[in-house]
């Protein structure tokens, strides 16, 4: 059967096209393909596309373009999406990961791990960062990049001075803040519906040699959030021994959970001991607040700012703060020692149905109340980081949709106007009021970049070359 035959809805002439070289049928490729790292959704594409340059993409999106049939169309970098955003249901999915290099600035299909290494050669690293590194550029470029250095530089979004994309015409444009600005702010954090991110230059300053990473507990939620609040928000002051922290991060610790999930270098077996008795004491949850202090820039070899001043002011429980000096490379890359440890017990690979949400500051108590103490208290799926262990069933599946659906009707049943970061619909009006009142902006940008809605199916936001919805 020709490549034409074993692809659905393709147009007839795609086998003789130039781009059918870079097809691949294999199974095994066809299978990777179909899922992602969330586990949940399998949806098989036709064929994967394996481009060895920018122009390979640009002629294969041109071409569906210019199709009467389109066929759907969705770049995959390293698979780290969880509703399968990243597939292509009978269409094709673009391997991002077999692009070549030779950029000066990083290709969209480079891993985030690999940009760090790079720019530390030179002793510069770009300013914000997700918590997990091995993820492509792109990738997360099309929905935010946030972690715990935002409050202070922005999403990785907000980082970014110029890109090269590939609209859903098949078109290669250089786009930045004053060129092309329409399609540079669409494709920023536009979940891949208006190109695909081939190249992008982004800000980077000196790097740090060393971290100060410091957990402090808590037994109310109130005053973690108050002091992350003041953390965020206070200017340096060398002369009394404030600092102005480079990261804020925060979590919740249930007791139940404490071994599996918190297991590594940083604690010891005797903290995790004394952690555990706090928790149970206070209703199995205790909260953690997580703060980092950069240094060791040029000649400076320690800590020069002093940090008690700043710990006396802080309402965490005493003698419940712990402390490392760790390198600027281990820090960032801190998720992958414990995707290391998952991946020997068989444990990474597990559906994921993350649940990611922005809640007002107003009602963040009402959340602590009604989730944290509420909703988790007796959930044994509760997990502090990004990856946890849990069942090989898909009925652990269930109850875990269950769970993030429960947390949800909480939000709506109480007001609380939270808002999903990576979401996951499947209603247009879902959607439209996800975007709120620049939703007629998204879909105006979608008829002009990417009319026939080609690129990124998996989203389910719109549906056909009408734009129509599922």
């Amino acid at each position: 059967m020709s490549i034409a035959g074993q692809l659905r809805r393709c147009p007839p002439d795609l086998s003789s096209h130039s781009v059918a070289a870079r097809l691949r049928f294999d199974p095994d490729e066809i299978s990777a393909a179909a899922n992602d790292f969330g586990g949940v959704v399998h949806s098989p594409p036709a064929a994967v596309f394996f481009p060895s340059s920018p122009a390979d993409i640009a002629a294969l999106v041109r071409l569906s373009h210019a199709s009467p049939h389109p066929f759907p169309i969705a770049p995959r970098g390293h698979g780290h999406s969880v509703r399968g955003q990243a597939q292509a249901s009978g269409g094709i999915v673009v391997q991002m990961s077999s692009l070549e290099g030779g950029f000066v600035d990083s290709g969209g299909e480079q891993l985030w791990i690999d940009v760090l290494r790079e720019t530390l050669r030179r002793g510069m690293s770009p300013r914000s960062w997700t918590d997990y590194l091995h993820l492509t550029v792109g990738g997360t470029l099309s929905n935010g990049g946030v972690g715990g250095q935002a409050f202070r530089h922005g999403p990785q979004i907000a980082n970014v001075l110029e890109m090269e994309v590939i609209t859903g015409k098949g078109e290669t444009v250089t786009c930045s803040e004053r060129r092309r600005p329409e399609l540079f702010f669409s494709v920023l954090g536009g979940v891949g519906q208006f190109g695909i991110i081939t190249r992008a230059r982004i800000a980077i300053d000196e790097a740090p040699k060393m971290v100060r990473w410091m957990r402090l507990m808590y037994t109310e939620f109130r005053g973690m959030t108050r002091d992350q609040e003041k953390l965020i928000t206070m200017e340096a002051s060398p002369e009394s021994g404030r600092r102005r922290p480079d990261y804020v991060e925060g979590s919740v610790m249930m007791g139940h959970a404490m071994r599996s999930n918190w297991r590594s270098s940083f604690f010891s077996e005797n903290d995790l001991r004394m952690i555990g008795e706090l928790a149970a004491g206070n209703g199995g949850a205790i909260y953690c607040l997580e703060a980092s202090f950069y240094y060791g820039y040029g000649h400076e070899t320690a800590m020069a700012p002093r940090l008690e001043k700043l710990l006396e002011e802080l309402s965490f429980v005493p003698g419940f703060s712990f402390t490392n000096d760790v390198s600027y490379f281990k820090f960032l890359n801190r998720v992958h020692d414990g995707e290391k440890r998952l991946r020997a017990l068989g444990l990474w690979d597990l559906p994921h149905p993350w649940l990611n949400l922005f809640v007002p500051r107003s009602r963040i108590t009402d959340f602590d109340a009604g989730v944290f103490r509420g909703i988790m208290k007796h959930s044994k799926f509760m997990g502090p980081i990004l990856v946890y262990p849990t069942n090989r069933t898909k009925k652990d599946l269930e109850k875990l949709e269950d769970q993030n659906g429960e947390i949800l009707k909480f939000c709506d049943r109480e007001g609380i106007e939270c808002k999903q970061y990576l979401p996951h619909y499947t209603r247009r009006d879902d959607w439209a009021k996800h975007f709120g009142r620049k939703w007629e902006r998204f879909v105006q940008m979608k008829s002009m970049f990417d009319p026939k809605a080609i690129l990124s199916p998996g989203q389910r936001i719109f549906n056909g070359p009408k734009l129509e919805a599922d």
